[in-house]
């Protein structure tokens, strides 16, 4: 009997984790387990005596239960405690009882994450050779991802003043945004945090640019090193790349499972999804519209015209990496299956890709890119302000930098989000208008990230004289 294709694996489980989803929404209710939740957390008898009150009583959606709680607890309660009190009132057992797959999947990728990243980038550097070859290649990588990114924004730009989804937007469904303010960074910051100070609290908080940067000079000068110990260096990291791809591999055997748990919570966990659809829509469709058009037209274009490659075979080869962004919402979870899937099926050797990809992952951003600009100017729109031409011209340059800037993790662009709503003078409770749809377009535009990412490779690759198999 013929095995069925991973990615036709992971379709079905991304198909029946929405139905599922669908059908065991999700309520938040006072328990005994509650109590027993809040105990553990060492809450005070003040709050627990408040949160009595709402014992007995259902809420279908996290919305009503977060104003049943605004009318029991004050602001300053609710700051320290709201998190906790979410947790304690959750109820989805169907959704428990499959969301622990999701979770270890995840783990499992996060677990990859580094170790995969610095084998790769210094073995790939090491392979590269000479500094004029890194020069060379890093200039070409540079290049096609800003060039990308900028490209996204400008069609993101064009549609989001062509379709106007912020005019008449209702701002008293505007939600509450806690933490991205704490988050957030100047460009000057995140230029300085490039360089670390200590390199392992950077792997053990994830500062992924800092752990590149490290990589790149690492694996640059063990070029300029004796040959004896350049050649031992190269071959060890060569060869922990070559384990951290197998431990890639097994843990690849469990996506479906994985994307399963991960998708029917999130579809659980949202609220009043076709009201969402009707208020939002107009909104979603801009964004999903212009990601399409940069997917499907602008990137094989540069593909099949500069890459000199077949942008249809090429998607066909992504569609297991590509479905798995779709479903973790992450580029750098999704950096193993596509390394994978980049060198095994369509041939870029490990020298460009263990370069080019571990680097995109983290800068280049061009579905996040795209976003930051529709949803700054849809913001600007539904505040009733009109948009200078500079100030329509500050989004698109901050965006490209803000999307360079932004971890390659889920939600990372909103707290980008709030240095663009800075520069041109918008309130950050702006934010809050497309919190509500934010982890749905997440998953788009980390697809877009992905596909982005893996053309890049094709491209540089092609112009290196690369032989590949498309």
């Amino acid at each position: 009997m013929r095995k069925l294709a991973l990615h036709w694996q992971i379709l079905i489980a991304l198909l029946l984790a929405v139905g599922y989803g669908l059908y065991f929404s999700t309520n938040y209710e006072i328990t005994t387990n509650s109590f027993e939740v809040l105990s553990k957390a060492n809450v005070p008898n003040e709050i627990l005596s408040n949160i009595e009150k709402l014992t007995g009583y259902k809420y279908s959606t996290l919305t009503e239960y977060n104003k049943a709680l605004e009318q029991q607890f004050s602001a300053d309660q609710l700051d320290n405690y709201k998190a906790i009190l979410i947790n304690a009132a959750y109820s989805n057992p169907a959704i428990e009882y499959v969301s622990w797959m999701g979770d270890i999947f995840m783990r499992a990728l996060k677990m990859l994450i580094i170790p995969l990243i610095l084998s790769s980038l210094i073995s790939g550097i090491t392979n590269i050779g000479s500094g004029a070859n890194l020069g060379r290649i890093g200039g070409k990588t540079l290049l096609f991802y800003i060039s990308t990114s900028f490209l996204a924004i400008l069609t993101g730009q064009i549609l989001v003043n062509i379709i106007k989804p912020g005019v008449g937007a209702q701002i008293n469904f505007i939600q509450e945004v806690e933490g991205l303010v704490e988050k957030q960074r100047s460009f000057k910051d995140i230029l300085v945090h490039i360089v670390p100070e200590n390199i392992l609290r950077a792997m053990v908080e994830n500062e992924m640019l800092s752990i590149i940067f490290f990589a790149i000079l690492f694996g640059f000068f063990i070029t300029k090193i004796s040959k004896k110990h350049s050649d031992f260096l190269q071959q060890f990291f060569t060869s922990v790349f070559e384990v951290m791809m197998k431990i890639t591999m097994f843990v690849i055997k469990f996506t479906p499972l994985g994307v399963f748990g991960l998708v029917a919570k999130t579809v659980a966990d949202q609220d009043d999804f076709i009201g969402l659809m009707s208020s939002m829509g107009l909104y979603m469709l801009t964004v999903i519209v212009a990601l399409a058009i940069h997917g499907t037209v602008t990137l094989p274009l540069i593909v099949r015209f500069i890459g000199k490659a077949k942008p249809l075979q090429h998607f066909k080869n992504m569609t297991s990496p590509l479905l798995t962004a779709f479903s973790t919402s992450s580029s750098a979870a999704t950096l193993p299956l596509t390394i994978s899937s980049v060198e095994e099926k369509s041939g870029v050797s490990n020298k460009i890709s263990s370069f080019t990809l571990p680097l995109g992952a983290t800068v280049n951003m061009d579905g996040t890119a795209l976003y930051e600009c529709v949803a700054a100017v849809f913001i600007a729109q539904a505040y009733g302000m009109d948009l200078t031409f500079v100030q329509q011209l500050i989004i698109v340059l901050t965006a490209l930098l803000a999307s360079i800037g932004a971890a390659a993790i889920p939600m990372a662009g909103l707290v980008m989000m709030t240095v663009i709503l800075t520069a041109i003078g918008l309130p950050l409770e702006g934010v809050g208008l497309i919190i509500a749809v934010d982890r749905i377009l997440d998953m788009f535009r980390t697809a877009t990230n992905v596909w982005s990412d893996s053309c890049g490779a094709v491209v540089i690759a092609k112009t290196e004289g690369e032989e590949l198999k498309v």
